[in-house]
């Protein structure tokens, strides 16, 4: 009888064998089912870009449409005009015309940046959305000294930094051979102190752009916080309450899914925003159309084990930044999280954190800031996590960030708790960097063997080749030989 079980399974394996890709040919979808869909984010994320470029950034209308919206295949419009609406008043941007795709809107929201609305809300809605009141630090960072503020008596390098190749790698950085590749802004500290700050035309230090994903690493940052003062757990269940409510929830297989998994991009839930639905369905629908990114990261169903496979997802971020709120349990200390945490510990006061419309932060890509602030950021991690004395990131923490996540060893150990790591087999660049990684080139770098933070803000667009690991060993040759050993 096993003998029979065991050759019928044979030959259904070698039936599926042959006529697999058969069906599969016959099978092929070649229509894009999700247009509608992408239409409509389509015009959200014009809303949410030229709402952030205007009203976070302060940029023109048009420096919003030379940059902001370049990487956008058909903008609406034109900054003379076109079918969208600039409500200066309200501070809020609405995309497209009556009839066909939704018309998206977007508004700015004091303290949290802009917010999209839901297709069937208008500018009406506005003052339903979540706002943050926070009185600034105290002081003027005009006065401050950096870090803490932006009182820089000079950027010259120090004896034995080579200041001509210091400045052949920011060239490198600027002055690119693909038009594609737009730097705005690079920064290098050294020792603490700023060695090199430079700005494209139109950028000064003031200027607020899109972190995308290095929000990513601002979100695992906080959640080691809460770690770190037992309010949440790493090897733990995240202990939510997935959707579709189940029958019989204790058996809900995503249970078994732990903080760890998730920071570490390896779920094993379903990917929503990769192969083919990026900008269709997922998290482009929280970011771009004003659905729910907790609805949806809560939505995703398992499909392999935990821990085994790597997935970069949004909403894996989400789900984490889901659990700290949980652990923090009221929704006005969720909200100021963020301020009181660290960004007034640390001198980020231009870092604006947005939510959804429903008042969930969208710490995975919508954060808008400057390079300073990254800056700052970049010197916690380097400084160990400790600030002006106090210890505000557990050195247990970074090096759980700096690990390698398991699911990436087989290819190249890249990614660790929401940063990147140097790949394997690069021997051009001190192993013990890290980095964030946002879309269109936003990253923060950090050398601690050479007591280095890089920051390299763009607005690339097309291929987006730029490559950080490309910049560092470019920066390092101003500080002599680097190899491997030293990041060891």
């Amino acid at each position: 009888m096993k003998r029979t079980a065991f050759l019928l399974a044979a030959l259904a394996l070698l039936s599926s064998a042959v006529f697999a890709p058969a069906i599969a040919a016959q099978q092929e979808d070649n229509y894009d089912y999700w247009r509608p869909q992408r239409d409509m984010i389509r015009h959200g994320q014009q809303a949410i870009l030229m709402c952030n470029g205007l009203f976070s950034g302060d940029r023109s209308l048009e420096q919003v449409f030379d940059q902001e919206l370049a990487f956008l295949r058909q903008p609406v419009g034109t900054p003379d005009g076109g079918d969208y609406v600039v409500d200066w008043e309200r501070r809020a941007v609405a995309i497209g015309a009556p009839g066909g795709t939704p018309t998206m809107r977007a508004a700015f929201r004091e303290g949290l940046g802009c917010i999209i609305l839901a297709p069937d809300q208008t500018f009406e809605d506005i003052a339903d959305l979540p706002e943050l009141r926070l009185p600034p630090p105290p002081g003027d960072p005009a006065t401050i000294p950096w870090p803490d503020g932006d009182l820089v008596d000079e950027t010259r390098p120090p004896g034995g930094v080579d200041a001509n190749a210091l400045q052949a790698a920011s060239d490198w950085a600027f002055d690119r051979e693909s038009p594609e590749q737009v730097t705005l802004s690079l920064m290098v500290v050294h020792g603490g102190k700023i060695i090199h700050e430079r700005y494209a035309p139109g950028v000064d230090m003031d200027t607020k752009t899109r972190t995308w994903s290095t929000a990513k690493s601002i979100a695992v940052t906080l959640i080691g916080m809460l770690v770190a003062e037992g309010r949440m757990e790493l090897d733990e269940p995240l202990g939510l309450d997935w959707l579709p409510r189940a029958r019989s929830p204790e058996t809900d297989p995503r249970d078994e899914i732990t903080l760890r998994h998730v920071l570490n991009m390896s779920s094993g839930l379903e990917t929503v925003d990769n192969r083919g639905l990026e900008y269709a369905t997922g998290s482009g629908l929280a970011y771009w159309a004003g659905a729910s990114s907790v609805n949806g990261a809560l939505s995703r169903a398992l499909f392999r084990e935990p821990g085994t496979f790597w997935d970069y997802e949004n909403y894996d971020t989400l789900l984490g930044v889901l659990a700290m709120k949980r652990a923090l349990g009221d929704d006005q200390t969720y909200l100021e999280f963020p301020r009181r945490a660290l960004f007034d510990k640390i001198g980020m006061r231009n870092t604006l954190p947005s939510t959804d419309r429903f008042g969930d932060f969208i710490l995975s890509s919508q954060v808008y800031t400057n390079a300073r602030d990254l800056a700052r950021f970049g010197l916690l991690y380097l400084n160990g996590g400790i600030w002006n004395g106090e210890r505000l990131v557990s050195e247990e923490w970074i090096e759980f960030v700096r690990t390698p996540a398991p699911s990436t060893a087989d290819i190249g150990n890249q990614y660790g708790g929401q940063w990147w790591l140097v790949p394997d087999g690069r021997d051009d660049v001190p192993s013990d960097a890290y980095s964030t990684a946002g879309n269109r080139g936003q990253y923060v770098l950090v050398v601690p063997s050479h007591d280095l933070v890089i920051v390299r803000r763009g607005l690339d667009y097309g291929r987006q080749g730029f490559d950080r690991w490309d910049l560092t060993r470019e920066v390092l040759k101003a500080f002599g030989r680097v190899s491997d050993a030293e990041g060891s």
